[in-house]
């Protein structure tokens, strides 16, 4: 605890402060979480602030405590100044990959929402709630359409459910400094890869190379295979991998290139 740098500390102390601004009311995720580049809400401070949220008291705990462990290392090895740098181009990377495949799964969203709208279906609603919406509706009601499928009621309730889930998806926010530390998790794979880890929930030593391995190839396989009602930022996670790994080979070499 006693050895604990000073810029980890300082972002230790902004995200605990920025999330209790949040719980008083004094900082909204509408306006500073990350929305997407098309949305109403999006604003170009999102790409930086939404980093310095969270949705819980889990969700800050576990970045917090990532940085907690593996941010005194790295910045000691690089330095203050450095290693806020990689933070913040980290997690600006992890917004600009996620908002990328938000994008497309957007435009995805939107042809499959005109489809419906233009040819309601019974069958084609049930699908359509199920593939996109994991708030829950009302079952009795996908029922009674298909056994009424030429009811007007309730064709037109269906057009506006479907119209309903394509906005609340495209307007739901990312927030969260995952980003920035699963790069931290890069960097520290990269720099130090032979350190041994003890895991909390699995007590044997596994090398710092294979942990990032492994925690790469379970983001990328959840990335492509999400379920509903799954509000990981998966590319987020691998955006801020993507970029530190680009970002710690350049440093590497331009560092290696001045010292000859």
């Amino acid at each position: 605890m006693f050895n604990i740098t000073p810029m980890v500390r300082n972002l230790l102390i902004i995200n605990v402060v920025v999330y209790l601004l949040q719980l008083s009311g004094v900082i909204s995720i509408e306006t500073f979480a990350l929305h997407y580049f098309g949305s109403d809400y999006f604003r170009p401070i999102q790409l930086f602030s939404h980093m310095f949220m969270h949705g819980g008291w889990g969700h800050l705990f576990s970045n917090m405590f990532s940085l907690f462990i593996f941010g005194p290392m790295l910045e000691r090895f690089w330095g203050p100044q450095r290693f806020l740098a990689f933070y913040l181009i980290t997690g600006l990377g992890a917004s600009l990959l996620y908002s990328g495949v938000r994008g497309y799964e957007l435009n995805q969203l939107e042809e499959e929402t005109v489809s419906y709208i233009a040819n309601p279906d019974p069958n084609r609603f049930y699908n359509y709630m199920e593939d996109h919406f994991s708030g829950g509706y009302e079952q009795g009601f996908a029922v009674e359409y298909r056994r009424n499928p030429d009811n007007e009621s309730y064709i037109e309730e269906s057009k506006q459910a479907v119209r309903y889930v394509f906005s609340r998806m495209y307007n739901s926010p990312m927030l969260g400094a995952s980003g920035a530390v699963f790069g931290i998790l890069m960097a520290f794979g990269l720099l130090f890869p032979n350190l041994e880890l003890m895991l909390l929930f699995l007590p044997i030593p596994i090398k710092a190379k294979y942990f990032v391995l492994f925690y790469g190839a379970y983001e990328l396989y959840t990335g492509f295979n999400r379920t509903p009602g799954d509000n990981v930022a998966h590319f987020a996670h691998l955006g801020g991998m993507l970029f530190a790994y680009i970002l710690v080979k350049m440093w590497q070499r331009n560092d290696y290139q001045d010292n000859f």
